[in-house]
């Protein structure tokens, strides 16, 4: 096995799959395992690969025994995801003065998707509790299908339906409520036609022709709603506003965070979070293969007021 590129260390997928091994957990996969240049592999640009082989890779290291998504919902590549969840400990480790009681920390998700995934990996990870939010009602009630499917979840994950579209914390976050950690995967496109656009991209990197035999795009592998992949602003809109917003819980966040797909927003989101008067303001890279990705994370508490939380053993 080759190691995958500057995957986090504490990643269990930083060996190349092991689809005989996989094929154990969900048969059905190894209907999709083709052989290239001596050398096992999947076809990544077929949805329905990709979905059979999130099936087992949760099955196989997460004890995830179910885990369904309909047609056309997002479906997450799991070694990217769970890498935010390491790089997140990291991070609230170092806010912490001695060792963290993991069960102890709470955190947010914002856009769980009827995938569920991060809490899924986040409590699978380190024991982690949850609230997950999401705003579309179909994904809201498919993500507490997975939790309600798979023992012990029900106690430590809880979806919540954010009704206000046009809010991200607000009517989530009750009074009085506290969490350790918020995470995102924003929404990164400006409008339908230029997340199109990025679809095309990926088939061509894929070696896949752009376009379908009737002239139109075809599903990415990963899939994903309209609220999943683009809004009004894009991205750095998106942030902006979940940072406008962090500020009126900020005695309730230890840190606030979200990915950022583009580089090039990143000065603007600072920009935002100086106006928001941000105590502390952290870029984190992660390398993923050839591929930089990388979250922000704020908080308007003091590394005093940070180090003094309940998390500690």
């Amino acid at each position: 096995m080759n190691s995958k590129a500057r995957l986090h260390p504490r990643n269990k997928h930083n060996q190349d799959y092991n689809f005989d091994q996989l094929g154990k957990f969900v048969p059905e996969l190894a209907g999709f395992v083709e052989t290239k240049y001596g050398k096992k592999t999947l076809d990544f640009a077929n949805s329905d690969a990709v979905k059979l082989l999130n099936k087992a890779l949760l099955k196989a290291d997460y004890d995830i025994h179910y885990w369904d998504i309909p047609p056309g919902f997002l479906c997450p590549p799991i070694p990217g995801r769970v890498d935010y969840i390491h790089y997140l400990a990291d991070l609230l480790q170092s806010s912490v003065a001695g060792k963290i009681d993991h069960k102890k920390v709470k955190v947010l998700d914002i856009g769980t998707g009827a995938n569920c995934i991060y809490p899924l990996l986040g409590h699978k990870s380190y024991g982690w509790r949850y609230v997950a939010t999401d705003i579309e009602a179909q994904s809201v009630k498919m993500a507490k299908q997975i939790v309600n499917a798979n023992q012990g979840l029900s106690k430590v994950i809880q979806i919540r339906h954010q009704k206000q579209s046009n809010q991200i914390f607000q009517g989530v976050i009750n009074e009085g409520e506290k969490f350790h950690i918020t995470q995102c995967n924003p929404p990164f496109h400006n409008s339908a036609d230029e997340a199109a656009q990025g679809s095309q991209r990926k088939w061509k990197n894929l070696g896949k022709n752009a376009k379908a035999s009737d002239g139109k795009t075809p599903a990415l592998n990963f899939a994903g709603r309209s609220n999943e992949l683009w809004c009004k602003g894009g991205e750095l809109s998106f942030v902006r506003k979940m940072v406008r917003e962090s500020q009126h819980y900020a005695q309730q966040v230890v840190w606030f965070t979200t990915l950022v797909s583009k580089k090039d927003n990143v000065s603007g989101i600072k920009l935002a979070l100086k106006k928001v008067n941000a105590k502390q303001v952290k870029v984190v890279k992660m390398a993923q293969g050839q591929k930089i990705s990388r979250f922000i994370a704020w908080s308007f508490l003091t590394p005093e007021q940070q180090a003094n939380w309940c998390c500690k053993e």
